[in-house]
């Protein structure tokens, strides 16, 4: 079971972002798309996850959605294990991917590689569900995440004027989780 649980990438990362996002349903496009993999790899992969009950699906309409089955008794341990194995930048970016966001980096001392309590994130152009999501994975990595939320439109227009603030957090040593700042 373990070897054909763990036997691509592709899997790793489809799990990564069904377990870190437990109540979202998706439908193959979208899981393409946001883990920029190719639909038929992504497509061969939750069809194997869902042989092994890790994964359920539902059709609606004329799309099968996929979830992570909260019911398998490997849920638990598989999501602990994706965690320790991803770190805190690892389950960030599959929440950020999956609530839309289109750039996020780390800033401030984390970046700098200095151990703190708090680490500081920057997104652009996410949903308001993110916040939510946060405040699961500071209660999960015991690490409180300061966040700063941006819609696309209002940092291009910051960073066309030369906001000082924007420009400072831009200068600064970072770790991009998604997109390019």
């Amino acid at each position: 079971m373990l070897k054909s649980l763990f036997s691509s990438s592709i899997r790793a990362d489809v799990l990564s972002l069904l377990l870190n996002s437990p109540d979202e349903q998706f439908y193959i496009r979208e899981v393409a798309t946001l883990l920029r993999k190719n639909p038929s790899g992504i497509k061969r992969e939750l069809d194997n996850l869902e042989k092994m009950g890790i994964v359920t699906s539902e059709r609606i309409v004329n799309l099968r959605y996929f979830q992570a089955n909260k019911e398998s008794p490997l849920f638990s341990e598989l999501k602990n294990l994706i965690t320790k194995s991803l770190g805190l930048p690892g389950a960030l970016k599959a929440v950020l991917r999956a609530s839309g966001a289109n750039t996020a980096f780390l800033y401030g001392p984390y970046a700098e590689g200095d151990d703190v309590d708090a680490v500081d994130l920057f997104v652009i152009g996410a949903s308001s569900s993110l916040t939510k999501e946060l405040k699961d994975l500071e209660k999960r990595f015991d690490q409180k995440i300061n966040c700063i939320m941006m819609e696309e439109e209002e940092y291009r227009l910051k960073k066309k004027k030369g906001d000082s603030g924007l420009k400072k957090l831009l200068s600064g040593k970072r770790i991009t989780l998604i997109g390019r700042p």
